[in-house]
């Protein structure tokens, strides 16, 4: 049976789609969890496709190759020369059929996504994208947890530090987490990147840190702070900034988005 590109190229994005949903966390680079059984099924679904048409290709070149043979003991050698005619065409057929051997290219950028599955996206995406949360009028926030340091995520500390009427992080210590972000003025972030459905829709959230020395850009920090206030809740005026009383280095972790 000989190969043919479509099919290696099928089998080889399943096989990619199945080694970063089935055998390993890496989609969460990309997708929200609740869609990995979507792609463990195109990841099947791709596989089977490469097969079949694989499968069903060799069948009817097996079949092309009989008929041939049969007609070839059908020719008396009077008949050579008509036979001759037949050949010239029907190699001519194949000709016209045969993919062309550079066709093969297009299997390198699926053999790769096998193999070395791209990374989340970072501080360059970040940095790409207006940090602004979106805006649903100022009011009063709910009381933070008791105990200090509070966990908070980046969302959540941008649109109290951006809307919250009540200052509820007034006097509170809280603790950040996100990768590190800088602009070429030397202003440092701790950025997490906010997505609804995959890495496509995803939206910056950024929190200027103060006080502290940046670390390499796109490295996983954990930042403890205190709240800096900017401006009137709901102006231009208020960004999300903390104070930076430790810094952190951390492991990125498995799922690196801030969900919706």
């Amino acid at each position: 049976m000989r190969l043919r590109p479509q099919g290696v190229l099928l089998i080889l994005c399943g096989a990619a789609l199945l080694r970063i949903a089935l055998f390993s966390e890496l989609y969460l680079r990309y997708v929200k969890e609740g869609l990995r059984p979507y792609l463990v099924i195109s990841g099947v679904a791709l596989i089977a496709l490469g097969l079949v048409g694989m499968i069903s290709r060799g069948q009817e070149e097996h079949g092309h190759e009989d008929e041939h043979g049969h007609e070839y003991e059908a020719y008396d050698e009077d008949a050579h020369e008509a036979y001759a005619g037949h050949g010239q065409d029907t190699h001519a057929g194949h000709d016209h059929t045969r993919n062309p051997r550079i066709a093969w290219l297009l299997t390198a950028p699926a053999l790769a996504l096998l193999l070395f599955p791209p990374p989340a996206l970072g501080s360059y995406s970040a940095g790409r994208e207006e940090a602004r949360v979106a805006a649903q009028g100022t009011g009063t926030f709910p009381e933070l947890p008791a105990g200090d340091p509070v966990d908070l995520t980046l969302g959540a500390f941008a649109s109290r530090a951006e809307w919250d009427t009540g200052a509820s992080m007034k006097n509170r210590t809280v603790r950040l987490t996100g990768f590190v972000t800088r602009d070429d003025d030397g202003t440092w972030y701790i950025a997490r990147l906010l997505v609804t459905c995959c890495a496509a829709d995803a939206q910056a959230l950024k929190v200027r840190i103060r006080d502290a020395d940046a670390p390499a850009a796109d490295a996983w920090v954990t930042v403890t702070g205190t709240w800096h206030p900017t401006g009137r809740p709901g102006s231009a005026a208020a960004r999300p900034v903390l104070d930076a009383a430790s810094v952190k280095r951390v492991a990125a972790p498995s799922d690196p988005y801030e969900k919706r």
